[in-house]
């Protein structure tokens, strides 16, 4: 038997750190089997020698999360534990810093890390995953380290405005208004990492472009950084026509769910055939993420299994 004390700072931090209702605590002892009491601001850890190691080794992550984003989510003990017991390799990527002064976004999988990697390494990524796995968020946030490195001038986010039930034509308001909704979760993300007035007048000096796909059109895009999402919305000639707008010192990054393809039947998805057909050129690659790269609610893993197992499947 092995004991473990670890300080916290104050009791603030430690009711962060166990979650609502204790649920953090909940997970890890129920994990490795550890007895976890607080008091005084102590942490106290008893149980197996290499059990307590571990869960030391989790409480001290936590507590530097905590730190840095003021908030653990259910999700980020999950990882940690699946870390720590050998199911999943450690993330190791550097945290990404963004314009939101203090702010950075760090991999929360060992398949967020390989994605981020790939970025970094390559002038063209394709990323095919479920929804949740961070395949927009990350990429968003890799563009704006290199904006802020000045290793682009330019962002540019792009989104086939593909109707999933619904058609554009009968939608109300302007064009800006009909394709708005299309773009909302790129300019979400951009929120997270850039205050608002910064991206006013970056939008206003064409330094960030946010756009439809049909736009890409007859472009050439010099020392951008060009983020392609929800690209199994795309047609073998618009996906065609959307990497040949590659300029020089230009990065693209090409992310989509083949699982949700809303392109009419018979209409083979743009993402798959690229996937296919451009494997084995120098200087791109292609990451797959699955289930256990998702790191929204724990439900959402649990929803992309159903649908995976089911019967029920859209064409791939």
């Amino acid at each position: 038997m092995s004991e473990a004390n670890i300080s916290v700072v104050d009791s603030k931090a430690l009711l962060t750190l166990f979650g609502p209702r204790d649920q953090h605590l909940r997970q890890i002892r129920g994990a490795l089997g550890v007895k976890i009491s607080a008091r005084d601001d102590q942490i106290h850890i008893e149980g197996d020698g290499e059990a307590v190691t571990r869960a030391t080794q989790i409480i001290e992550q936590l507590k530097r999360l905590v730190d840095r984003q003021g908030a653990v989510e259910s999700e980020d003990v999950t990882r940690l534990l699946a870390a720590a017991t050998g199911n999943q390799a450690p993330p190791e990527f550097p945290p990404i810093e963004v314009l939101n002064a203090g702010r950075k976004i760090a991999a929360r999988t060992a398949g967020q890390a390989a994605y981020l990697r790939a970025i970094a390494e390559h002038d063209l990524v394709f990323c095919v995953g479920p929804a949740g796995t961070g395949k927009t968020y990350l990429a968003v946030a890799m563009a704006v380290q290199a904006l802020k490195q000045e290793k682009v001038r330019k962002i540019v986010l792009v989104r086939p405005a593909v109707e999933a039930g619904e058609s554009l034509g009968y939608l109300p308001g302007d064009m800006q208004a009909k394709i708005n909704p299309y773009l909302r979760p790129l300019l979400d993300a951009l929120r997270e990492m850039i205050d608002y007035d910064t991206i006013k007048r970056f939008t206003e000096q064409d330094v960030i472009e946010v756009a439809p796909l049909a736009y890409m059109r007859g472009r050439t895009l010099n020392e951008a950084f060009i983020i392609l999402d929800e690209a199994q919305n795309t047609t073998i000639s618009q996906m065609k026509m959307f990497l040949t707008r590659m300029g020089r010192r230009s990065k693209i990054v090409v992310s989509g769910d083949r699982t949700q393809v809303d392109l009419p039947n018979h209409t083979p998805s743009g993402l798959v055939d690229a996937v296919r057909r451009l494997q084995g050129i120098e200087g791109l690659t292609h990451v797959t993420l699955n289930e256990s790269d998702i790191v929204r609610h724990r439900l959402v893993q649990d929803i992309v299994r159903a649908y995976d197992d089911g019967p029920s499947r859209k064409r791939q």
